[in-house]
């Protein structure tokens, strides 16, 4: 069984809505695919109604953004939660809030240097969208600035950048909290993806595991293999699921669907878990 537990779509950074992601998962062979969009459960049903038609099965989650007190980035996959869940909701909805007031500013700043407006990048935002900095890349790609949206982060969005304004996020273990107070399954995403900043010392995971984190995702494109041997060792100890996936984003990134996989025990134990929603089988 081919599962894949980490994809986006339109509803937040992918350039698919949820039907193609799932269409998209039955080209690439993948039995399972999880619908993880940025702090957005709006595509579940779409995904959800796709899952029959193109005979892949549907693990609804969501990736939400988190921010230590050092202002580390950090993303915990949630799996299988209850979408309505008043504690978890008010908080994606104020990072939400947040996104788009940060990108707004960001915006205004890099229009002082690059041809860029407000409407160039609204114009990349699918209705309701979780807005991100990627929107701001798909609009300075179309502005002719940059190549693609890997070359907008590796320079004039990178978090280094004099453009970057960060934007609301709850601390970790106030989420992996929230997400198992929402029956959900709480996962860290990528932990040891140094290329992409900062990343989180012992402290952090020992707090994230203390409030109930349940898995890593460790076989990822951007955990380095010291990293990941770190994570092994890690997740052994404390017992912790461990998942692979792609964090396919459609052509906004080149992570190919099915290229890291998770093994169906794992997601036997995150079914066993989650307690807030269903896998959606064809």
């Amino acid at each position: 069984m081919r599962i894949d537990l980490h994809a986006h779509s339109n509803v937040s950074d992918g350039t698919e809505t949820p039907a193609d992601v799932m269409a998209s998962a039955a080209r690439a062979g993948l039995d399972v695919v999880a619908l993880t969009d940025h702090d957005s459960t709006a595509g579940w049903a779409e995904a959800s109604a796709a899952a029959a038609t193109y005979g892949v099965a549907l693990v609804p989650g969501m990736e939400v953004s988190c921010r230590t007190e050092e202002g580390i980035s950090v993303h915990l996959l949630s799996y299988l939660h209850d979408p309505t869940h008043p504690g978890l909701l008010e908080e994606i909805t104020k990072a939400k809030d947040s996104r788009q007031t940060r990108a707004e500013r960001m915006v205004t700043i890099l229009a002082e240097d690059y041809p860029l407006t407000w409407d160039d990048v609204i114009h990349h935002v699918a209705p309701g969208a979780t807005l991100g900095r990627p929107h701001i890349a798909d609009a300075l790609v179309a502005a002719g600035v940059v190549e693609d949206r890997s070359e907008a982060f590796a320079s004039i969005l990178t978090s280094r950048s004099r453009y970057f304004i960060p934007h609301y996020a709850p601390d970790p273990a106030t989420a992996v909290e929230l997400v198992r107070a929402a029956g959900g399954v709480p996962v860290f995403a990528h932990p040891v993806a140094s290329a992409r900043g900062r990343i989180v010392g012992e402290r952090t995971y020992r707090e994230m595991i203390d409030a109930g984190l349940a898995g890593l995702e460790i076989d990822h494109r951007d955990n380095p293999e010291e990293g990941r041997d770190f994570l092994r060792r890690l997740a052994a100890k404390h017992d912790l699921l461990v998942t692979g996936s792609s964090d396919y984003h459609g052509t906004g990134k080149p992570n190919l669907l099915g290229e890291n996989l998770t093994a169906p025990g794992m997601l036997a134990r995150i079914e066993e878990l989650g307690t807030g929603a269903m896998v959606v089988r064809p």
